[in-house]
């Protein structure tokens, strides 16, 4: 029983993750020119901004439903001109993508819930206003 529910855990963390890049994305025009990634006071390690945003990119555009979507995104990493010298990102293994995005989705999700937040406020402060 408790593997059942791991497994339905896994399930539901993988589809709110989906639902929180598909919201990041669909606010730019041009995401893998545009999107920007608010860090706050935790960066991580050394990637860069263009390297995160790639990967979040990809990651959208792979779709999380393959089995080695991992694999694929450090073959796309290999293969992208932008990072043609970047031997840094290039040597990353498959395990340590997947921790990056997964720490860059937490972003994205804290950042999605913050708007939504804001939204509700502003919602909450016109609706106040209109019964007075």
């Amino acid at each position: 029983m408790a593997q059942i529910e791991r497994g339905e855990a896994t399930i539901e963390r993988r589809a709110r993750m989906e639902k929180a890049l598909e919201k990041k994305i669909a606010r730019y025009r041009t995401p893998f020119h545009q999107l920007t990634i608010l860090y706050g006071t935790d960066k991580g390690k050394d990637y860069t901004e263009e390297e995160d945003r790639f990967l979040v990119c990809m990651l959208h555009k792979l779709g999380f439903d393959k089995e080695n979507v991992y694999e694929e995104l450090r073959a796309a990493v290999r293969w992208a001109p932008q990072f043609r010298f970047d031997w840094f990102i290039k040597s990353k293994t498959a395990v340590e993508l997947q921790s990056r995005c997964e720490f860059l989705i937490t972003l994205i999700e804290r950042e999605n819930q913050d708007l939504e937040e804001k939204e509700r406020a502003e919602k909450n402060k016109r609706s106040s206003r209109r019964r007075c």
